[in-house]
């Protein structure tokens, strides 16, 4: 496992040189982002430790196997631990994956774990996750979520972009990372979500694969670009 630090408060966990989670530093303790692949709890609940802060919170931003591995495991050592989800994600969590009658009918992409876990709080935009504001950017998948901290700057986007080998808009494919573009499940709006959130302009990007991105506003917009010119992500979404 590979710990960096971002400021006073964001630390990125990185498992296999692949997959991000991320620690944020609160008054009251951490709010974890995500949970990894399978087999990382304990590896979480040691960085945790080394911060001398308990995990109070933890946001599943999507359901996908690489962001929910360790949920399961994690509530199982913290019990009183808050788990949150959007509304729209947390069906796709226990395991149904149909489509909403008022949405788009793509069928869903990736790899999903279903978890016995359930949410004590389901999550809409504009709500406050300790001192994050959740922001809905669906696309990548259909309740994806991302997180701003407006005390610094930070912007958790998680998989609305990728940073992995090459900086691109979720579901843009590119060879030496692949799973972006399989795992996208609607890339029209995975470019909206992109646009939305490249317009908070953000002092930093993290990302859930790849390195975090300082003063990423040029490149969010260089990967927005590129992707726009793909009729994959122009298509009516």
């Amino acid at each position: 496992m590979n710990v960096k630090q971002f400021g006073s408060r964001l630390f990125q966990i990185t498992r296999n040189r692949v997959f991000n989670g991320y620690l944020v530093r609160e008054p009251d303790g951490l709010t974890l982002i995500d949970t990894l692949i399978p087999g990382s709890a304990s590896l979480i609940l040691e960085q945790a430790k080394e911060l001398e802060q308990s995990i109070r919170r933890v946001v599943i931003t999507h359901a996908h196997h690489d962001h929910v591995g360790s949920l399961d495991a994690l509530v199982a050592t913290l019990p009183d631990v808050e788990v949150l989800i959007s509304a729209r994600e947390a069906p796709i969590l226990a395991g149904d994956r149909r489509c909403q009658p008022n949405g788009p009918q793509d069928a869903l992409r990736g790899e999903f774990t279903v978890c016995t876990a359930r949410a004590t709080r389901l999550l809409q935009p504009g709500d406050r996750v300790g001192s994050l504001e959740v922001i809905a950017s669906p696309g990548h998948s259909p309740g994806h979520l991302s997180l701003f901290d407006p005390r610094d700057g930070s912007l958790m986007a998680r998989d609305t972009y990728a940073n992995l080998f090459q900086f691109i808009v979720s579901g843009f494919f590119t060879p030496l990372f692949p799973i972006s573009a399989q795992a996208t499940w609607n890339k029209p709006l995975a470019l909206d979500s992109a646009k939305r959130l490249r317009d908070l302009a953000p002092s930093r990007l993290a990302c859930g694969h790849g390195p975090v991105l300082e003063r990423p506003v040029l490149a969010m917009t260089k990967a927005i670009e590129k992707a726009a010119r793909n009729e994959a992500f122009t298509a009516k979404p």
